[in-house]
């Protein structure tokens, strides 16, 4: 059989294989050439296509895996975008948006109408196509960790904004050739816009959390999340948008659903960029016919005035906003490298353009090359400015104490409910410090071979939960006479900095005590910090934490400690965080959160003292967190009246999700300060108007 006619591959099963090795074997060449993974995708497509070596057709699979790759780029733009940056940058987002379209738009019908020739109807059709871009780089910046830079996030906002503005002019433009200049048709549209905002905005919410409390099966969740993604894509088409707006505005409403770091967030991440991003980079790449190149000298002026306009409409844009704002130069060359690739909005606009008979065979071809051309170029400027960027923030940013001493244990039992447990520690953890988790099962030495059995599946469970999120646990597993001292001895050889553990249920209407013998005996085992945690519904659907804070408690050894904690799991979850505290305290604390946490939405409420929880008990609903910070006896901050505190949580908050903070009692002497060390605060603005409770505090931790 000549080898010739074995092509184009028609198999199913060869087409994917073939598909999974560029995938797999790309990157790895590319890595040696450093060139982005993006322009080998496109290049490969080039290659295999039909206008290369003609190794594959680009049949329906191409077409329905790109179309979810091209969704899946802008729905990650919108989960993985810190939604704190968004709104404080959104008047930028705005003026980029509308740089990023005007510029590109009026280069572009220039350049079309009095160098090309054509009509104005096809220039400003062409024209449309330069204003609209695609964040097809934007896979960069998740590799580096970039999503919240500032510059990330205005190219977000005014990618929205550009390409509404010019699927606008799409559709002026298809409904005038169409002959359509009914008023109605204009009027009946801007009521289908607002009805899909609308919707997506107030409903999408709302159907998530009861979708996320109500089931915790990751493949259900994982499956919801695509589904919400499609529909939102489907109501904006049928709204006279892009579907990619729709996917876009998903990712934003069901993006505080989602936490970064969370199984989830990593499932959605791994499929969109293992398999469907590629598959639509590859599926450009093999629209892209290089033979018009020498075919004829049309064909070559097109494709050099379509990527010369186009590039420096993209660059100004970028430009002005950079020289306005003061943006670093590595910002603006992330405006420009996130705004320079066309491939989406302007595949639409040319099939459009060329179905209507607007554009000709070598306008097509031109805009083929004008998109690999600018996708090359995107990828380039997003992997320098990125690099850039990441060198930047390590110079510039508060420095990661090697010397903190954080190492999370987590007690469970079998029948709790883990993933809770886990998804607090996660949120909780400082990622910088890329430490592990510790997994502990204690039963009694007397057990029975089922009970040691369900603490082992308990344990492997929590792994695989840590693992789907990319974190490292360490389980253990051992047997003690007395479950306290088991957890206690654990701590210590493993030089934990804190536990968070399940909190206590009473299994029996004699059992008096709030939080059971384990917990008890905990406290007076160890003065290490202890986060008990009661969790009524999943973590990622609470809306709010209220936290109750002691008088005096920032003379405590462990106060920065659960204050970082708090204020990381606060940042992850995009909720508004209320400190009920009194007036000194939240003075220190203000100046804690504004240098090591100033995007979180923190608010100050005036404690009433020991009648706080009874006045809240109307402000706090089932979809908020209480969190009350204890204290331990004969601790600086404790009080008697915190002995009534378990009747008031029983009485005011039995369906709410509660989490109790025992602070260190002690702070250990290091030769090195770390984050909570008093010492650090020493540098802090103010230091001169707290010498005074710096000196009990500094006083307590020699202790």
């Amino acid at each position: 059989m000549p080898i010739a006619s074995i092509f184009p591959i028609t198999d199913p099963t060869w087409i994917f294989f073939l598909v999974l090795c560029i995938i797999l074997f790309a990157p790895i060449l590319l890595n040696r050439l450093h060139i982005p993974h993006i322009v080998g995708m496109l290049l490969a497509g080039v290659l295999i296509g039909p206008h290369g070596l003609d190794l594959l057709q680009r049949d329906s699979s191409f077409e329905i895996f790109g179309n979810v790759g091209l969704l899946y780029i802008m729905f990650l733009a919108g989960v993985e975008i810190d939604l704190a940056d968004f709104n404080k940058n959104k008047n930028k987002s705005f003026v980029f948006g509308l740089t990023t379209f005007i510029f590109p738009f009026a280069i572009g019908g220039l350049l079309c109408h009095y160098f090309l020739q054509m009509d104005w109807t096809g220039s400003l059709l062409v024209a449309s196509m330069f204003s609209s871009h695609t964040l097809v780089s934007y896979a960069i910046v998740s590799r580096y960790g970039l999503s919240h830079n500032r510059s990330v996030n205005m190219a977000v906002g005014g990618t929205i904004i550009t390409d509404t503005l010019s699927l606008i002019v799409l559709a002026v433009i298809s409904q005038l050739v169409h002959g359509h200049n009914d008023p109605h048709f204009w009027i009946w549209m801007t009521v289908g816009v607002m009805l899909f905002i609308t919707g997506v905005i107030y409903l999408f919410p709302r159907i998530a959390r009861f979708f996320f409390r109500t089931f915790n099966d990751p493949v259900q969740q994982f499956i919801f999340v695509m589904a919400m993604m499609f529909l939102a894509a489907i109501g904006a088409h049928i709204a006279g948008l892009e579907g990619l707006l729709g996917a876009f505005f998903a990712g934003i409403v069901l993006n505080r659903l989602i936490p970064a770091g969370s199984p989830l967030m990593g499932r959605i991440e791994f499929v969109g960029n293992a398999i469907f991003i590629p598959y639509f980079l590859i599926g450009v790449g093999m629209l892209i016919d290089m033979s018009v190149f020498i075919k004829g000298i049309d064909a070559i002026i097109v494709a050099i005035v379509m990527v010369a306009g186009g590039t420096l409409g993209k660059y100004l844009a970028a430009w002005i906003p950079q020289k306005i704002y003061h943006l670093h130069k590595e910002e603006g060359l992330m405006l420009f490298g996130l705004s320079e690739a066309h491939a989406a909005g302007t595949l639409a606009v040319v099939m459009v353009g060329y179905e209507l008979g607007l554009f000709n065979e070598t306008i097509l071809n031109a805009t083929l090359v004008f998109i690999l051309m600018t996708c090359i170029i995107s990828s380039l400027a997003v992997e320098k400015a990125s690099r850039q960027l990441v060198v930047n923030e390590e110079l510039t940013s508060t420095p990661t104490n090697k010397g903190d001493d954080e190492k999370i244990l987590i007690p469970m039992v079998a029948n709790q409910n883990v993933e809770n447990l886990i998804q607090v520690a996660m949120m909780m953890r400082n990622p910088k410090l890329n430490r592990g988790l510790i997994g502990l099962n204690v039963v009694y030495d007397n057990s029975s071979p089922k009970a040691l059995e369900d603490g082992r599946k308990c344990l492997l469970q929590a792994e695989k939960i840590a693992n789907s999120a990319d974190v490292r646990m360490q389980t253990q597993s051992r047997l003690a006479t007395n479950l306290s001292n088991g957890i206690i001895h654990a701590l210590r050889e493993n030089d934990a900095s804190e536990l968070i553990l399940g909190m206590h249920k009473r299994e029996r209407e004699s059992d008096s005590s709030f939080f059971g013998p384990v917990t008890l005996g905990l406290l007076a085992g160890t003065s290490r910090q202890i986060i008990l945690v009661r969790a009524t519904m999943p973590v990622n659907t609470l809306r709010r934490i209220h936290v109750v804070v002691p008088n005096k408690a920032e003379f405590e050894a462990g106060f920065f400690r659960w204050v970082d904690r708090l204020s990381r799991m606060a940042g992850i979850l995009g909720c508004r965080v209320i400190f009920h505290t009194y007036a000194h305290t939240w003075d220190v604390l203000s100046r804690y959160l504004a240098t090591y946490f100033p995007k979180i939405r923190a608010e100050h409420v005036i404690s009433a003292g020991n009648s706080e929880l009874r006045r809240m008990a109307n402000e706090v609903n089932e979809d908020h967190l209480l969190v009350v910070v204890c204290a331990r006896k004969d601790s600086i901050s404790y009080r008697p009246a915190f002995e009534h505190i378990p009747e008031q949580v029983e009485e005011y908050y039995p369906n709410v999700s509660l989490m109790m903070i025992f602070p260190d009692e002690y702070a250990e002497d290091k030769d090195s300060p770390t984050l909570f060390d008093p010492r650090t605060i020493a540098t802090h603005e103010g230091y001169e108007t707290h010498k005074g409770w710096l000196a009990a505090v500094m006083k307590k931790w020699r202790r």
